[in-house]
């Protein structure tokens, strides 16, 4: 992986976060590409419930200022920023006081699905990239994790088809267990197509369930990890008809080869 830089989009990682298959997997796997000659950035959500003075965060404001139009509202996009104690790893925090302030990841303490769950992953999704831009970055590998990542496979083979930065750029995407029943807003498509994607793979979020999210960033991918042992059947017969590269692979031992092995072979090729 030397030289290779690879750009992790997840909805955890530890230490910001409750240790889990995701936020574990969202911290291991950048620090294996860093000892291994690789570049890494990382990109989570700037939940409510992380704390900003425990953990140092702090705005960077040649990042932030910038307005994303979501369904036809502007709302303010603001960087932050932190390293995680040991480890050369920075993590920049994707924030907004409507969707992210005061909120946990995808639901409230009732355990109620927040309404608007399709326009955070909306938002998220072009503020990564948009960030990205900011950064003059050129990711070899957009790696995403979790439920609200899962829209920017989709942006980046759509709505930044043309972004030179992103030209060599290869999508992979982690599939695990979810726990999340319920379904998204039903006008997520009619969202999405606001920003004049008009993707035929738009058509499996007609049914917009959560299983269906992860179904789009399969489509939009050019790799697929199964990352614990609880997939969806559904998802795993979806994924295995796509016919692109799968990596079945989590904690296993020597996951680690595994995993710049696909990388390398399967998706750099």
């Amino acid at each position: 992986m030397i030289g290779k830089k690879i750009l992790f989009v997840s909805s955890e990682v530890i230490p910001y976060l409750p240790n889990n298959d995701i936020s574990s997997l969202s911290y291991n796997l950048p620090k294996m590409v860093n000892e291994n000659g690789g570049q890494t950035r990382i990109f989570i959500p700037k939940y409510g419930v992380i704390n900003e003075r425990r953990h140092q965060l702090h705005e960077v404001i040649r990042l932030s200022g910038m307005n994303l139009i979501i369904d036809d509202i502007d709302m303010p996009l603001i960087i932050k920023v932190a390293s995680i104690p040991k480890e050369r790893m920075q993590v920049y925090f994707i924030d907004n006081e409507e969707y992210f302030k005061n909120r946990g990841l995808h639901s409230d303490e009732n355990k109620k699905l927040y309404k608007d769950n399709d326009e955070r992953a909306i938002f998220f999704a072009k503020g990564v990239v948009e960030t990205i831009k900011k950064l003059n970055w050129s990711p070899d590998i957009i790696h995403v994790h979790g439920w609200i990542a899962a829209l920017l496979p989709l942006y980046m083979k759509e709505y930044y088809k043309d972004e030179p930065l992103f030209k060599n750029s290869k999508v992979v995407v982690s599939i695990y267990g979810s726990d999340i029943s319920g379904k998204l807003n039903s006008k997520i498509v009619k969202k999405i197509e606001f920003d004049e994607i008009n993707s035929e793979s738009l058509a499996v979020l007609q049914k917009s369930t959560y299983s269906n999210l992860l179904k789009n960033a399969i489509l939009n991918s050019d790799g697929i990890i199964f990352a614990d042992d609880n997939v969806d059947e559904s998802i795993l017969d979806f994924a295995n008809k796509s016919k692109k590269p799968i990596l079945n692979c989590g904690f296993v031992d020597g996951f680690k080869k595994e995993y710049l092995n696909f990388y390398s072979t399967h998706i750099l090729g």
